[in-house]
């Protein structure tokens, strides 16, 4: 994988909190962000952004399996604003709404 794509996805994983800035991500791997974004959809299949929000999903998931904090307090903690764009995103990659699915993660006996 070309540096500069590892380097990028290296920041975007560092704290999904924080709003994030694109252009700021370009220059630190010195790429413009259109190149920036050609390399990394051609190394990740995806573009920065819909990589950063697959981690910001994945980070929610995490949370809701394995803590208490309720929804208001995951979103920001993964660098999320608007509830209704995130239940949306949420049940397109899990099947479930938030809620839901972590009551059904609660309600499944470990293995």
């Amino acid at each position: 994988m070309d540096p500069r794509v590892q380097k990028a996805i290296t920041l975007l994983s560092k704290d999904l909190g924080r709003p994030f800035d694109f252009q700021a991500l370009a220059v630190a791997v010195n790429l413009s962000p259109s190149r920036l974004r050609h390399l990394f959809k051609r190394e990740t299949g995806m573009t920065p952004a819909q990589f950063l929000k697959r981690l910001r999903l994945e980070g929610a998931r995490e949370l809701l399996e394995g803590s208490f904090l309720r929804l208001k307090d995951v979103m920001p903690r993964v660098g999320v604003t608007d509830e209704s764009h995130f239940v949306t995103d949420f049940k397109k990659a899990y099947g479930l709404p938030p809620i839901k699915y972590r009551q059904r993660t609660l309600s499944t006996p470990s293995r």
